[in-house]
């Protein structure tokens, strides 16, 4: 069944895939131990967190010495692969540094790079919308959020692009690609294991440097710890809003009549940006263990069971959203999955959002005829699921 997936057409499309699939059952086994989840309940069932989670962190033997481990010898992982009580624990202590007040002052920067980004559109030609705004952009936010010296930030992204691109199950990889984003995880982890040093002795105005200071309750970021959430803060805080955006302005032009509705009425871009994940969710997969015997639709799993849940699959289930192929930014607010659910809902989500909707009401504003050029170019990964490239015009 999974392998379907990787089909030139299902790359390009899968979402009639999805719908064949789950027309048959919201939840099914896909072999062995794991069970392939399609519908929004079912969904949302396994994301709540109450029936499913991670497994445990586990044990290395020496294990590589450029990767932090714990106290009994654990891989330390961020706190969206943890459970209760220490996804809690890790959480809360990022959220006191990751403020919706941070992200506010966030907005002039963002309008700024949008400006910058749409004047070399508007020079004339044909541009690639990936290379010029979608992929740069949030780069240079997060980047400069975190206090990461702009000669450093090509290497920056370079990294986030290599772990992203091992964000699928391990049976859907290419040869090798587990082996760079290993590699680029490791030069990302001691390059910022010396610049937290560095924020340690002089702290700046910067996310970095309040996570090194942030305490709750007396406890605080071991150094591990902090290390492996700013490897979660980069590539969540890049690679998904670079395919928010990219989607998304594919989408609008694929549907002229939906850029034209966005450039009458630039405060469409709010819902512009919660129909775009909807319709064509930046995260299309997410994996989960049943911690206990459970049921799926008709589906009965066993404690150790996998859930493979198929966000994009969810958001366009029809029991849950009316004419779910069709992409409409006018349609009144829906509840999806694009940002998870429960106890592991995305915490950079009103940065994404801020994101999306300040770039879609300045092109709408100042590139009302922004066309298509060419055929975009999908990117490989199956989990994230983005364009590598989207040429445009601003004709």
């Amino acid at each position: 069944m999974l392998g379907e997936l990787l089909t030139p057409q299902n790359r390009l499309d899968p979402y009639p895939w999805y719908a064949q699939w789950r027309e048959k059952a919201p939840a099914v086994r896909a072999g062995g131990p794991l069970v392939a989840v399609l519908g929004h309940a079912e969904a949302e069932q396994v994301l709540r967190g109450t029936q499913f989670g991670h497994p445990e962190p586990e044990v290395v033997d020496g294990g590589d010495p450029d990767l932090p481990v714990d106290a009994q010898g654990r891989v330390v992982r961020a706190f969206a692969f943890l459970n209760p009580p220490d996804h809690t624990r890790l959480r809360r202590l990022v959220a006191k540094a990751f403020t919706p007040r941070v992200i506010e002052t966030l907005q002039p920067r963002i309008e700024a790079l949008a400006t910058e980004a749409i004047d070399r559109i508007l020079d004339g030609g044909e541009v690639d919308f990936m290379e010029t705004l979608a992929a740069p952009l949030p780069v240079t936010v997060i980047a400069e959020l975190l206090g990461v010296p702009a000669g450093d930030r090509e290497r920056f992204g370079a990294w986030s692009a290599a772990m992203a691109r091992a964000s699928d199950p391990g049976f859907l990889l290419p040869p090798g690609v587990a082996e760079q984003a290993a590699t680029a995880r490791r030069e990302f982890i001691a390059y910022f294991r010396d610049l937290a040093a560095e924020r340690r002795r002089a702290p700046g105005e910067d996310l970095l440097s309040a996570l090194v200071a942030v305490t709750d309750q007396g406890q605080v970021l071991s150094e591990g710890e902090l290390l492996v959430t700013l490897t979660l803060l980069l590539v969540a805080g890049h690679e998904t809003t670079t395919n928010l955006l990219g989607n998304g302005v594919l989408a609008l032009l694929r549907n002229p009549g939906q850029y034209a509705a966005l450039t009458g009425d630039g405060a469409l871009a709010e819902a512009a940006v919660e129909e775009i994940l909807r319709y064509d969710s930046p995260v299309q997969l997410t994996m989960r263990t049943a911690t206990a015997g459970t049921t799926l639709g008709d589906v009965r799993l066993a404690a150790g069971d996998q859930a493979l849940v198929f966000i994009g699959a969810a958001n366009r289930d029809p029991r849950v959203h009316q004419a779910p192929d069709t992409f409409d930014i006018t349609r009144p607010p829906e509840r999806h999955l694009a940002f998870g659910h429960g106890i592991h809902f995305c915490l950079g989500a009103p940065l994404a959002r801020l994101e999306g909707r300040t770039v879609l009401r300045e092109l709408a504003r100042r590139a009302p005829g922004l066309q298509l050029a060419g055929d975009p170019e999908w990117a490989a990964t199956v989990t994230l699921r983005g364009l590598s490239s989207l040429p445009v015009t601003a004709a």
